[in-house]
């Protein structure tokens, strides 16, 4: 038996055995999840992030994710299974290291793979024989194998023989109750036959269904055309809201309407904008990566484009109904943005339209504050810093009639409505909230 058929082995039963050691590098929406279902499935996880205050509040128990309750975190401590720890030395023990950090774009709006970049030299350190690394951070095809894998390779140790290499993107929806990481798909892809093999046993372990694929670069594009498909198909509804709005023609009635169609159609509804760390950013990845070939992606560029100005679009229409309504210029108005998550029923602001919304309305002149039910203050942003600090508002009749205007961004279940239609003077509604609930008024228009 040759030694790399050896390592293989040796690996391959840790993983059967559940007695690999697991890694999980970044601690976010992603990694976080991600390391309390490993350990839930009987594998040893430890979870490494460069902030101590994380480390400290995991260890104790305290989770920071809405989709990991600090019960069943608490409980994966105190079984031993998971503990977290800032020491990236502790490496050298893992069997296998999951790579979850954060794939941002540039102001350019180029990949920024600065994160990955760094935490493969810091696997580099420590690599040995025998570990399988597998990233799951979003990117453009080729990135496991021309990027991790040369940097991993500067060691002396060799992919497919001294340790393994795969891909496995990320596949998460905050706020959805439906799916958790055990019951989700897994697609997953190794660099060679027997990473791919080690991959898929490892994930097999971990959730219920796993779809391989033949290579990285597939498994990358995959992920990739998960989120154009949303982008492409958001930015239609988004352009028919502007254009059927010029006509008088309700886009929410129109997809309601449509979706009664049971072939052939499938219903996507427009906003204020995206949000997301996925949506907003993981087409560019295609698209930066395509101008390598000399290839134009012109569908995907123009649905950014249409994305991206939909928060103009809504302080437009804001801007006209405070003039044409209340005889009021929006550099004189005080405004409550409801909602400042990208979603309804999460605490996720990543790219969120709201936090564009604000600089907008105060670009100008007006000035705008926000209520939401699940964020208690504006965090430090690399996009965003002059807002940075600022708390959400109490919704009372009181405060409403404060305010000249009420933007609707997010549509939380937990906001009061039936108070908004009752005493706001003037209401901007991005998402249909009130149709949906029997609270039309005179005084909403819908943008």
């Amino acid at each position: 038996m040759d030694a790399s058929r050896s390592i293989y082995d040796r690996l391959l039963n840790r993983i059967s055995t559940r007695a690999a050691q697991v890694g999980v590098i970044g601690l976010g929406y992603v990694g976080l999840p991600l390391a309390v279902a490993i350990a839930r499935a009987g594998f040893p996880v430890s979870g490494f992030d460069i902030e101590a205050q994380k480390v400290e509040r995991l260890n104790n128990g305290q989770s920071y994710i809405e989709a990991v309750t600090s019960t069943a975190l608490a409980g994966q401590v105190a079984s031993g299974r998971f503990r977290a720890t800032a020491d990236f030395a502790e490496l050298a023990v893992c069997d296998v290291i999951i790579i979850c950090v954060p794939t941002p774009l540039t102001k350019h709006r180029e990949p920024d793979l600065s994160f990955v970049r760094n935490t493969a030299g810091t696997i580099a350190k420590y690599l040995r024989l025998g570990q399988l690394i597998v990233l799951e951070s979003t990117t453009y095809p080729g990135t496991t194998d021309d990027v991790i894998k040369p940097i991993l390779e500067e060691t002396g140790l060799q992919s497919k023989i001294d340790f393994f290499l795969g891909f496995s993107p990320e596949r998460e929806d905050p706020g959805n109750r439906s799916f958790e990481v055990a019951t989700i798909p897994k697609v997953v892809a190794g660099d060679g036959i027997e990473a791919a093999a080690l991959v898929q046993a490892f994930y097999q372990g971990v959730v219920k269904t796993v779809v391989p694929v033949s290579t990285t670069a597939t498994a990358e594009a995959v992920k990739l055309t998960e989120n154009i498909f949303r982008s492409v198909n958001i930015a239609l509804v988004n352009e028919l809201k502007v254009v059927l709005g010029a006509m008088g023609i309700d886009i929410w009635e129109v997809i309601e309407a449509a979706k009664s169609k049971p072939f052939g159609y499938m219903p996507f509804y427009p906003g204020p904008g995206l949000g997301g760390h996925c949506v907003p950013i993981d087409p560019f990845y295609l698209t930066w990566k395509a101008r390598e070939y000399e290839l134009p992606t012109r569908f995907i560029e123009l649905a950014a484009e249409i994305n991206t100005a939909m928060p103009r679009h809504v302080v437009d229409e804001l801007a006209k109904a405070l003039d044409r309504r209340c005889g009021k210029a929006l550099s004189r108005s005080r405004i409550l943005i409801i909602g400042l998550a990208y979603k309804k029923n999460v605490p996720d602001i990543r790219e969120s339209p709201s936090l564009r919304l604000i600089e907008l309305i105060e670009e100008w002149g007006g000035k705008a504050e926000f209520h939401d039910p699940h964020v208690t203050e504006i965090p430090t942003t690399r996009e965003h810093m002059a807002i940075k600090g600022r708390r959400s508002v109490e919704l009372t009749e009181a405060a409403l009639k404060d305010f000249d205007a009420v933007i609707v961004a997010t549509d939380h279940d937990a906001i009061d409505y039936q108070t908004i239609a009752d005493h706001a003077l003037l209401i901007v509604d991005t998402r249909n909230v009130f149709g949906r609930l029997g609270l039309a008024r005179e005084t909403m228009v819908k943008a």
